[in-house]
């Protein structure tokens, strides 16, 4: 890595000169800070006054699940309004560390800024990348270096986030060091032995301990495709749902009992639901 790429002191020198490509060149950003800075103040409302990062900590969880629930749905409004609640909640914890003099917005800005160029040294510097998944590898590799050493593979991985997106997280640090699978049939391959040794178990115990690791083979399919498990399984149980709610209709239509109906006409109905 270069000394442009590497450069914390300032780390705007390494970005080219022109305007900020945005239609208000940021300026609302800054009109939000105000904003709430106003609401946190002396004569502002009540209900901010009150709010610790404890507090609002269920707030943000809210906003990022809504914000993807527009992702999926393809809402373009939606997104904008979302991203907006989001940053809402940025800017807010920003301020009730300002008000206690500990750090501002500004800070954590610097420090994105400062992170993101270290960590673009493709970009920044002149280290080159053959694409996408070189950039991942160098960035876990980036990362260790900022720590000094290598940390454990699920070191500050939340224990809290979803499985399957913990389950990437884990194994896009494991790529960082080498430990990847080199195509995907390679991965693919992978999963079909853990499908075979899912089929094969004798008991609940080792049942569970095959599926387990034959989601974990399917995350690194999906990262290998480029794809996120979480978001994948996501849209599908919402696709699932869909076409659930035309199956029961379906049944009713034809005066069907699900629990007394053969399987067979059970899996025609669903896959008419499916095609319509």
């Amino acid at each position: 890595m270069t000394d442009a790429a590497s450069d914390a002191g300032d780390p705007l020198a390494h970005v080219r000169e022109g305007p900020v490509p945005t239609s208000q060149q940021g300026e609302r950003l800054l009109d939000l800070v105000r904003v709430m800075a106003r609401l946190r103040g002396p004569d502002g409302c009540p209900w901010d006054a009150e709010q610790t990062h404890e507090s609002l900590a269920r707030h943000l969880l809210e906003e990022t699940h809504e914000l993807l629930e527009a992702i999926d749905a393809g809402d373009d409004d939606g997104m904008r309004d979302e991203l907006g609640d989001v940053l809402l909640q940025v800017v807010f914890h920003s301020q009730l560390a300002a008000d206690d003099g500990r750090w501002d917005v500004d800070d954590v800005a610097e420090g994105l800024v400062s992170k993101l160029v270290y960590r673009h040294p493709h970009v920044f510097g002149d280290v080159e990348v053959s694409g996408a998944d070189e950039v991942l590898v160098n960035w876990e590799k980036l990362k260790a270096a900022e720590a000094g050493e290598r940390p454990a593979v699920d070191d500050d991985i939340p224990a809290a986030l979803p499985s399957l997106a913990r389950a990437a997280k884990v194994q896009r640090r494991a790529a960082g060091w080498g430990f990847e699978w080199r195509s995907v049939d390679s991965a693919v391959g992978a999963l079909r032995e853990e499908v075979d040794e899912l089929a094969a178990a004798i008991d609940r115990a080792s049942a569970e301990e095959e599926l387990g690791d034959v989601l974990f083979a399917a995350v690194a399919v999906a990262r290998k495709l480029g794809v996120d498990a979480e978001s994948a399984l996501r849209r599908t149980v919402r696709t699932f749902s869909d076409r659930y709610e035309r199956f029961v209709a379906l049944v009713a239509e034809r005066g069907l009992d699900v629990e007394s109906a053969e399987e067979g006409e059970l899996r025609s109905l669903f896959r008419e639901a499916r095609e319509a």
